[in-house]
C-alpha cells in the first residue's frame, strides 16, 4: 500500500517538473532569450537550466527565484509551477510564501521547514479522510461513563 502511494507521489513530482521546464522554455523563448543567456543571467549553469526545461531535475526555490528576477517574471507562479507553493482560495498570503520570503534563514532551512509543513498537511489530510470530515475530536478511551 505504501509502496503505490509512494510510486504516485514520484509520478506527480515528475509531472510537475515537466510542466515547470515546459513553462520556463516557453517564457524564455518569448523573452528572446537563449539557454546561455538565461543561465548566465540567473547564475546557474548552462547544463542544469537544460536539465530544469526537460523536466528531469526539481530546481529550489532560490534557484527559481534567480531565473524569475532574470526573466522578469513572478517568483511565486514558478514556486505554484513547481510545486512548492500551493495556492488556496480565499486565502492571501501562505506560509510557504512567508518561509521562502525570510532572509533570516538559509535556503536548506526554507526547505527542510516546507518538507515538514507538508508532510503535517499530508498528515492531516490522511486523518481527516479516515475520520471522515467530522470535525468533533474522538471520544477519551480512558475517561469512564458514571451511572
Amino acid at each position: 500500500m505504501a509502496k503505490g502511494r509512494v510510486e504516485r507521489v514520484g509520478e506527480q513530482v515528475n509531472k510537475t517538473a515537466e510542466a515547470l521546464g515546459d513553462y520556463l522554455k516557453e517564457q524564455r523563448l518569448q523573452a528572446r532569450l537563449s539557454l546561455r543567456q538565461l543561465a548566465e543571467q540567473a547564475g546557474v549553469s548552462n547544463p542544469y537550466l537544460s536539465q530544469i526545461e526537460r523536466g528531469l531535475r526539481k530546481p529550489s526555490a532560490e534557484v527559481l527565484q534567480q531565473i524569475a528576477k532574470a526573466m522578469r517574471i513572478s517568483a511565486e507562479s514558478l514556486y505554484v509551477r513547481a510545486g512548492i507553493v500551493n495556492p488556496v482560495d480565499g486565502v492571501g498570503g501562505s506560509v510557504e510564501l512567508a518561509v521562502l520570503g525570510d532572509t533570516r534563514l538559509t535556503e536548506r532551512q526554507k526547505q527542510s521547514l516546507l518538507d515538514v509543513y507538508a508532510s503535517f498537511l499530508a498528515l492531516n489530510g490522511a486523518h481527516e479522510t479516515a475520520q471522515g470530515t467530522d470535525d468533533a475530536p474522538a471520544a477519551d478511551a480512558t475517561t469512564t461513563e458514571k451511572e
